[in-house]
């Protein structure tokens, strides 16, 4: 599999819900704007039957940074967090991220 550009995000405590930041200053053209934006779930390794159940309510976008609220997962598993914007020129354009859950807590 191929994904799209990536970005940081630090491994996230299980039982604990964090907002997660997709950055798309470097993507967008001068002017343009995000027009709606989606962020899905997928695990890249370990199992989750339901990984879709990690997003939390809707993204949010203002200026050029996506955000979405994160929560649950399973302790041992890696998903594949990815953000699809549509931009006031209709362009579409994806960036993705690794989540861990780690399996004890990160000092």
């Amino acid at each position: 599999m191929t994904y799209p550009n990536r970005v940081e995000f630090q491994p996230k405590l299980f039982g604990v819900t964090d907002t997660f930041v997709f950055d798309f200053i470097s993507a967008l053209s001068s002017g343009e704007t995000i027009s709606t934006a989606v962020v899905t779930v997928s695990v890249y390794s370990g199992t989750d039957p339901a990984p879709s159940a990690l997003v939390s309510g809707a993204a949010a976008s203002s200026g050029t940074q996506v955000t979405q609220k994160l929560t649950g997962g399973l302790p041992g598993v890696i998903y594949i967090v990815l953000c699809t914007i549509t931009t006031s020129l209709t362009r579409t354009l994806q960036l993705s991220a690794y989540l861990a859950i780690p399996t004890q807590s990160v000092p």
